[in-house]
């Protein structure tokens, strides 16, 4: 399937089609299609939209933080179950870095419950890729600020990294020399 998706900068008639498939990947949190419209448009420049045969296929959400544009905040990450396990988020995080956008990027953030393993898999894969730190912990407490209804959220960071180097990789090639597990943080809730 990989090699049939397209990728490209998300357009308004994506939101509708956004919103279905991330009711189609749980545990990611729906958002209001006025939300999904505003992701396809106000942050199309650094967000990807993956696409099979007409059909969205994949998307990422992400924003350079205001306060430090060196920083990739990955909000949300979408595959469609066909699309799962052959590298399709991976390739979606690295066309978003190789946009002129994000030239200056040299970290990577986003949030993960601790129980979604499909998240864990990626980010840590894509920071293994670069030979980057991958950094956790407490962010955002499900008491405080989920009123319960929702699990505690960790924030993890990875960098520093240079996103031209990992332009020719793919998952089967090795992994670069300078790379060492990196421990973790144990979450905190």
């Amino acid at each position: 399937m990989i090699a049939e998706v397209q990728l490209r900068t998300p357009e308004a008639t994506d939101g509708a089609a956004l919103y279905h498939l991330v009711s189609r990947c749980p545990p990611l949190d729906a958002n209001s299609r006025y939300c999904n419209l505003l992701q396809c448009t106000h942050f199309a420049d650094t967000s990807v939209a993956a696409v099979r045969g007409g059909e969205l296929v994949g998307f990422v959400t992400a924003y350079l933080l205001p306060h430090d544009p060196k920083t990739l905040f990955v909000w949300q990450v979408a595959v469609d179950e066909a699309g799962r396990g052959r590298g399709l988020a991976r390739r979606m995080l690295l066309d978003i870095l190789q946009r002129p956008v994000c030239r200056g990027a040299t970290h990577l953030e986003t949030s993960i419950t601790s129980d979604n393993e499909a998240s864990w898999r990626t980010f840590r894969g894509f920071a293994q890729s670069f030979g980057a730190a991958l950094e956790r912990g407490p962010w955002l407490s499900s008491h405080v600020h989920f009123e319960g209804r929702h699990p505690s959220e960790l924030l993890v960071r990875i960098g520093p990294f240079d996103a031209t180097a990992a332009e020719a990789r793919t998952p089967e090639t090795k992994k670069p020399a300078r790379w060492r597990p990196r421990i973790e943080t144990e979450e905190t809730t």
